[in-house]
């Protein structure tokens, strides 16, 4: 069943069907990070570990894409190469998402992140999270090997 779903996923971001467009559209007017009941793509988080449980949340990240600026210098000479565009990061938007997720959330601990849609402005990942101080959690020996406790 996930296989059909994972390639209907693919399909609509492919084809850049309007049901993902209208998604999109609701998305980019939520805050950046944004907390949710249940994962859109239900495949992936289940890959990653998700399970519908107290303890585990979902969270969805906008990040911004393109490359990153580098001001201009405004004083002396110019030199040979300004070197203000062409400038990459060295880390993927799903880790900087991861990131920023991890920094609201503090007590969490991250499990994974998947990529839900891109656009010419924002790229969206959802984030999975788990407490690991919460007694469902606790309990569950899948879990506990999945997260480390320190």
């Amino acid at each position: 069943m996930y296989s059909h779903i994972a390639e209907t996923w693919k399909t609509m971001l492919k084809t850049r069907s309007p049901e993902i467009k209208n998604k999109a559209y609701v998305w980019r007017r939520e805050p950046t990070i944004h907390k949710i009941e249940h994962p859109s793509r239900i495949d992936r988080a289940r890959a990653l570990g998700y399970k519908a449980k107290q303890g585990i949340i979902i969270v969805r990240a906008r990040v911004g894409r393109g490359g990153m600026r580098k001001q201009r210098p405004v004083s002396g000479r110019r030199p040979k190469h300004l070197g203000v565009v062409h400038i990459k990061q060295s880390i993927s938007m799903k880790r900087v998402a991861e990131r920023r997720v991890h920094e609201k959330y503090a007590n969490l601990r991250v499990m994974g992140s998947y990529l839900l849609y891109q656009d010419g402005m924002y790229s969206w990942f959802e984030v999975i999270l788990v407490d690991p101080n919460h007694p469902a959690i606790m309990k569950d020996k899948e879990m506990r090997s999945r997260i480390n406790f320190n």
